[in-house]
């Protein structure tokens, strides 16, 4: 699921979304640092998260635009390889104009509470806030659809979902706000676009046998309808926005 295995033809054909928006990335990276052409900069600098201008300029269109711009190489590689590794599964679960609708708010989301939370003078620029976006759905997933992912590729979304959240307070110059915001941006839009009845083989999955492990098995630590897993993971993720906030304000 999270192994791409397609030629370049067959994944810009199975993925269109996850394609254009990878292929903004680069070229808005390629004709801003290594190519410069005037109108890309100049779109560069009216296209980034500038709190200071949203606030008191208005410019609100920042809160959409600066999911697509990146400072630097290393920046666009990072967000552009996430994308790429956990986008073409939520884009054929959900479908293009779902997959599309949660990235760009989930993005929104986190640029929302940089600007309510972060300073008026901050600077910020980045797909991360929707990546993490999409954390989130698969977060909704694995705890109200459980049927869509098998036990295998649950364990690697929250393995890997888990290690981005250390990595979000251990490093520095991130933006927590839009990681944070980001990932309940979409674990909060995925209560609507997420249909109920579907299963994974229904949207073009082969996952013959349906049912790949047993499905009772989410049970055997249930307290009624919470679960011990569910209690550590909110737990968990509860602790981390706690010290994400106050560590700011300290």
């Amino acid at each position: 699921m999270f192994i791409r295995t397609e030629s370049f033809q067959e994944f810009t054909r199975l993925y269109p979304i996850v394609t254009v928006l990878v292929g903004i990335h680069l070229i808005l990276w390629l004709f801003t640092d290594i190519i410069p052409l005037p109108f890309l900069l100049t779109l560069t600098e009216l296209g980034i998260g500038q709190n200071w201008y949203i606030q008191h300029e208005q410019e609100y269109w920042r809160l959409i635009t600066a999911i697509f711009f990146h400072f630097g190489f290393g920046h666009m590689l990072f967000n552009s390889f996430s994308l790429i590794l956990f986008g073409p599964a939520l884009e054929r679960l959900l479908g293009k104009g779902k997959f599309i609708t949660a990235y760009l708010i989930a993005g929104f989301t986190g640029n929302i509470a940089t600007l309510w939370l972060g300073s008026p003078f901050v600077t910020h620029a980045g797909a991360s806030g929707a990546i993490f976006g999409l954390f989130g759905v698969y977060l909704f997933i694995v705890l109200y659809r459980k049927y869509l992912l098998d036990y295998q590729n649950t364990q690697i979304i929250i393995t890997i979902m888990i290690f981005g959240f250390i990595m979000t307070f251990i490093q520095t110059n991130i933006n927590i706000y839009a990681h944070l915001f980001g990932f309940i941006g979409g674990f909060l839009i995925a209560h609507v676009i997420v249909g109920k009845s579907r299963t994974a083989e229904g949207y073009g999955y082969n996952t013959r046998p349906r049912i790949r492990f047993n499905p009772n098995r989410w049970r055997k630590r249930a307290f009624g309808q919470v679960t011990l897993g569910k209690l550590l993971l909110w737990g968990f993720f509860i602790l981390l926005v706690l010290f994400g906030i106050v560590g700011r304000f300290l």
